[in-house]
């Protein structure tokens, strides 16, 4: 793999050393800043009865959370 030498302006290039990690090159940064996917990649990636159980499971997530939230609530209430 090659390399090439681009122009950045001095706002741009700190922008990116803010956003780069110790533990990453700039050239590892820049692809995580810009590559990857978007929400909208996944659009028509599944069918109805996928969609409907994706729903389903985040509801009865919510239903569980709100039960641990409220059960948390009332002990922290009684001590």
């Amino acid at each position: 793999m090659g390399t090439k030498t681009v122009r950045i302006e001095d706002d741009v290039y700190e922008l990116i050393r803010s956003k780069k990690r110790e533990d990453e090159t700039f050239s590892e940064a820049i692809e995580r800043l810009v590559g990857g996917g978007s929400l909208l990649d996944l659009y028509g990636a599944g069918n109805e009865e996928d969609v409907e159980n994706m729903r389903e499971a985040i509801d009865e997530t919510k239903e569980e959370t709100r039960g641990q939230v409220d059960e948390l609530r009332d002990r922290a209430q009684t001590e």
